[in-house]
């Protein structure tokens, strides 16, 4: 059977639409659909829900589709090795990132793999951590970044400590300090940031005792800051996800060291293309850390 036909299907799984799984692919809308309904009728049951609220999978499309993108990274894997018996590295790798990633390495990253393995594709899914961990799993992804120390049962290697900082108005109390204790950050309003999946602020809340008085709570960084720019509460937020320049707002370290950590999981084994991208990834974090 034409691996061309599973392309599509999950294609349009992943754009939601025949119509834009036809653009990216080059294909017409009904060579799409055509493809899709030669694999229901070679398997004796239907893959996609077509109705007026638009596509999506059945219980067998569900169960299949695992196997059907592990049938996709295998050959993307042989190409990927047979480039490289040749000397050549070449192929797409597929990485999910969040936005602090995005912001601060993922630049440096790109441009060294390009200078590097010319021939490697970079595709890029930006999400939060939940949305990342389970792109993994469901094998749209080959690799992706984390903030996990362990991953079943994906490699994953530990690449930066990033600290936790409290984020303050120029109208709080706490703008002058060099340093704030947990207990302090229970007398103020406290913008909760809503991060997906597992939640380094709620851990090292617990971890000290810190019931703080949660105000709002908020996914997007940009959100939290402006709320504390409006002086309606304070925050603590990873290091990385801040821009260069928060004035008048202060970035001001807890009293103990907390830090999130941000790993990098990949398949085991990786593809020649993930691996590349997994060591690009190491050497330039070594690098930001001399």
């Amino acid at each position: 059977m034409s691996l061309i036909k599973y392309q599509i299907l999950a294609k349009v799984v992943d754009v939601n639409s025949f119509t834009k799984a036809a653009d990216q692919l080059g294909l017409t809308q009904s060579a799409v659909s055509h493809a899709i309904t030669s694999l229901e009728n070679k398997f004796g049951f239907l893959l996609i829900n077509r109705d007026r609220s638009g596509i999506s999978l059945t219980r067998e499309g569900d169960l299949l589709l695992p196997s059907i993108r592990t049938v996709l990274q295998m050959d993307e894997k042989i190409h990927q090795e047979a480039s490289a018996l040749l000397g050549v590295t070449k192929g797409t790798v597929s990485v999910g990132v969040f936005t602090s990633v995005s912001r601060h390495l993922l630049p440096q990253i790109i441009q060294t793999m390009d200078e590097k393995y010319p021939f490697v594709k970079i595709r890029l899914s930006e999400g939060n951590y939940k949305e990342i961990e389970e792109a993994l799993i469901r094998g749209e992804l080959d690799c992706g970044f984390i903030n996990k120390l362990a991953f079943k049962p994906f490699h994953v290697t530990p690449l930066k400590k990033d600290r936790i900082l409290c984020i303050v108005s120029p109208e709080s109390k706490l703008y002058t300090q060099s340093t704030i204790s947990f207990s302090q950050l229970e007398e103020e309003p406290f913008i909760m940031p809503a991060f997906g999946g597992y939640h380094e602020v709620k851990r090292i809340l617990a971890e000290n005792h810190c019931k703080p008085n949660v105000r709002f709570e908020l996914m997007e960084e940009n959100a939290i800051l402006a709320m504390v720019a409006h002086h309606l509460g304070i925050s603590i937020l990873p290091e990385l996800v801040l821009p260069e320049n928060i004035m008048p707002l202060k970035a001001i370290p807890l009293s103990s060291d907390n830090y999130r950590t941000i790993s990098f999981a990949t398949r085991n084994p990786p593809s020649p293309a993930a691996k590349c991208f997994a060591e690009v990834t190491q050497e330039i974090i070594e690098s930001m850390n001399e």
